[in-house]
């Protein structure tokens, strides 16, 4: 089985006396599996993500993504790494307001030396596959929240990362909104795609994942998997 994310003895200290906010933490993430990461709020769930997309660095133990140790890598390599092997749609969306949507799109393809003719062409395609085609011209402001999410998760995906991370996806969006979004994640994971999802939205992560798990005060106390996931 490929491991996509590889987990060893992983912990994570904020305050050097202090409990860790996570772990100590093995786990593994298979290729096309879409993990969902719940638990309360403080429970360690944003720090597993920042540790896998390499935003933060673990005070102990090692992270391996897409074969890389992200631990190892300098800001730069990091960068770098991200860009091409690690989409992130954030629940804020966190769009440039001064781009369109499709020049919002195609921006990390150019930033990793894709050419703007190829960059768009790709964006081309995740518009259509996302139903927001008709917006390619448009400006994030003046669409609706489920419409900025469906342009941020295009985004994450223009590089064809091997891993998808989505941190609460649909917490900033209304609930037809939200089930919009949740469809898509369900189809991009039937489509093979590798997820890892934080949410505290239970239904959610019941509808999208093949896996569960559960943290509580930085400890994993629950790894279920879908009953027709294995």
């Amino acid at each position: 089985m490929n491991h996509v994310i590889e987990l060893e003895g992983v912990a994570k200290r904020y305050d050097g006396a202090g409990a860790p906010a996570l772990g100590p933490l093995t786990l593994g993430v298979a290729e096309g599996e879409a993990l969902a990461v719940t638990g309360p709020s403080g429970s360690g769930k944003s720090t597993l993500l920042n540790l896998v997309a390499g935003l933060d660095r673990p005070t102990d133990g090692t992270v391996t993504v897409a074969g890389r140790r992200v631990d190892r890598l300098s800001e730069h390599a990091l960068a770098r790494f991200r860009r091409a092997h690690i989409g992130i749609a954030f629940q804020f969306f966190n769009l440039l307001d001064d781009l369109t949507v499709i020049d919002n799109i195609r921006l990390p393809a150019q930033l990793t030396g894709t050419g703007r003719r190829a960059a768009a062409a790709r964006a081309g395609e995740l518009m259509e596959m996302l139903g927001i085609q008709q917006h390619a011209h448009a400006y994030p402001g003046r669409l609706s929240g489920g419409e900025r999410q469906r342009v941020g998760i295009a985004r994450a995906l223009i590089n064809r990362p091997e891993l998808l991370l989505a941190d609460e996806p649909t917490g900033a969006l209304d609930t037809a909104a939200g089930h919009g979004v949740r469809d898509l994640l369900r189809e991009l994971h039937r489509g093979g795609q590798t997820i890892v999802l934080v949410t505290h939205d239970l239904a959610l992560a019941e509808a999208c994942a093949s896996r569960t798990i559960h943290l509580v005060d930085g400890r994993l106390v629950l790894d279920t998997y879908a009953r027709d996931a294995r």
